[in-house]
């Protein structure tokens, strides 16, 4: 194996040696390909070793400004590969093989797979120089902040992509402002940093797109079993992006293979299979993985200019044999009634011959109106649980947020449920029980209790700034003033800390607030305070 491993670049880049067996494993097809040529693949790992710091130091902002799937991944590298394999009658086994992997902790597969297939080639032809001119060139590129337009060069071209934010309105195709700052040559101007070909990647399934989405909502296990990297890994980068905007937090693989050190923990047959979607091509998982609730088998995708081949819902006890057919092989019954409008659409596209892009956005549309007609009760109902304005006061701590009661929560169903904005009927109270089951309602929660939390902090400074505090100190003695300027400065260092979202002006005047106390103190006192 260390063979496989040539080249790191940049040479400082420091990788553990298991992370590197791995990444060596996964960068290469797991079971015999006789295609030739280049293919392109993405597989995402478990960061071993401990914690490490980036060299891109921005303190959290990008993560806390970027939609919250394209966040920086902290304990997860992405690998984006190039893999060739041409004829060659000087290597042992007749072929050369060889892969360029870019690593990074950013999901960012259309951009660094267009930055591939302008570097490999180059690279295969003259390898070293090559990889050090090009990240000479990489160097100077700005960092990613949401929102902005990049430009950047690389090897005689200049890719221009925009970076999206968290303040973009959902569903919005992205903002065709870039600017052409007469750039010579044209630049090559990337759609999105992201985005898969939604239809491309799901048209052997589309009539089962909707229980996929529910599948993934629920965070359910499964495997995709594809018969090569390239399909693997785009179906299940597809089947994660499906719930946007919330967040899919459970794990999940794009490519695995039986050399991946998660092997034992997920094919074990002791405990239940972890919450994760985990893409294959080895034939050998069919016999392994059998114990796992849902598995998706696809075969080759091809844009035709008709409706693909629908694969069927078949039963798990179906699932025996090494030359098992393309199917959904699951028992999972769905809470929602098929939406057979969306077929009919998506049909018409293809009669049509509109543009593979085109009929992306009508699914992506479809899919967003989904997830947002079961969010947005959800949404209003944690709302609800934050105290009112008027009960925050500025000489007290600010009042709790009132806990998250699920029959509650399903009691506002009534009148302000999903109805409200889906034509779909179904069993929505069953999908919804079943999802305050699964890490994805956990991760959802947090994240908004959090922000809560910070919103409550940000109006109680701001109650600190209006109060009077002169009038406050006059009957107060000199514990409770000292115990004052100590919790005030605590929350300056808490909202600084935390990034809680408050203007600068309010945490400047608690700052002169804070001086001004100590200033009325005893000279002893004040020397303790300031020291």
């Amino acid at each position: 194996l260390p063979s496989l491993w040539q080249l790191v670049y940049p040479h400082d880049f420091r990788l553990t040696e298991k992370e590197k067996t791995s990444i060596c494993y996964l960068s290469f097809p797991d079971s015999y390909s006789g295609g030739l040529g280049d293919t392109q693949f993405s597989f995402r790992l478990r960061q071993s070793g401990g914690p490490r710091t980036s060299p891109f130091q921005d303190d959290g902002r990008y993560n806390r400004e970027a939609p919250l799937a394209l966040q920086r991944e902290a304990a997860h590298y992405f690998g984006y590969v190039y893999f060739r394999q041409v004829k060659d009658s000087s290597m042992r086994r007749g072929y050369f093989q060889k892969s360029l992997v870019l690593v990074s902790r950013l999901p960012y597969v259309n951009l660094f797979q267009s930055l591939l297939q302008l570097i490999a080639p180059e690279y295969f032809d003259k390898l070293e120089p090559c990889l050090e001119a090009v990240c000479n060139e990489i160097d100077q590129w700005p960092p990613p902040v949401p929102g902005q337009t990049l430009n950047l060069p690389v090897m005689g071209v200049v890719i221009q992509v925009r970076i999206p934010s968290r303040v973009d309105k959902p569903g919005s195709s992205p903002v065709k402002q870039f600017n052409q700052e007469n750039l010579l040559p044209a630049p090559l101007v990337l759609p999105s940093v992201h985005e898969l070909d939604l239809f491309r990647c799901f048209q052997p399934v589309l009539i089962h797109i909707q229980m996929l989405w529910e599948l993934m909502l629920l965070g359910e296990p499964m495997v995709v079993m594809a018969p090569s990297p390239t399909v693997s890994s785009e179906m299940v980068l597809a089947l994660t992006s499906v719930l946007a905007p919330l967040r899919y937090c459970c794990d999940f693989r794009p490519y695995f293979t039986i050399h991946d050190s998660e092997f034992k923990e997920y094919t074990t047959r002791t405990q239940a299979p972890p919450n994760i979607v985990v893409g294959v091509t080895n034939p050998f998982f069919i016999k392994t993985l059998q114990h796992w609730p849902h598995i998706l088998r696809v075969g080759e995708l091809r844009m035709s200019g008709d409706l693909p081949k629908q694969v069927k819902v078949k039963k798990l006890a179906k699932l025996k044999t090494l030359d098992t057919k393309p199917g959904i092989y699951t028992s999972y019954k769905t809470f929602l009634h098929k939406d057979k409008s969306l077929i009919k659409r998506l049909l018409k596209g293809i009669q049509r011959k509109r543009p593979s892009e085109v009929q992306s956005a009508l699914l992506r549309r479809h899919l967003l109106e989904l997830t947002q007609s079961f969010i947005i009760p959800l949404e209003h109902y944690i709302a609800s649980l934050m105290p009112l304005q008027r009960a925050i006061t500025p000489w007290k701590n600010p009042p709790q947020i009132r806990p998250f009661c699920q029959e509650d929560f399903m009691k506002t169903l009534e009148h302000a449920g999903p109805q409200l904005t889906c034509v779909l009927k179904g069993d929505w109270l069953g999908l919804y029980r079943r999802f305050f089951k699964s890490p994805n309602f956990d991760g959802w929660f947090r994240q908004r209790h959090r922000e809560m939390t910070h919103k409550l902090e940000a109006l109680h400074l701001e109650a600190i700034c209006e109060a009077d505090i002169v009038a406050w100190m006059k009957d107060k003695s000199e514990v409770e003033i000292v115990d004052l300027v100590l919790k005030l400065r605590e929350k300056l260092v808490r909202a600084r800390c935390q990034h809680v979202p408050v203007r600068e002006e309010t945490l400047q005047r608690v700052g002169l607030y804070i001086d001004t106390i100590i200033g009325s103190l005893p000279e002893d006192l004040q020397a303790v305070l300031h020291h």
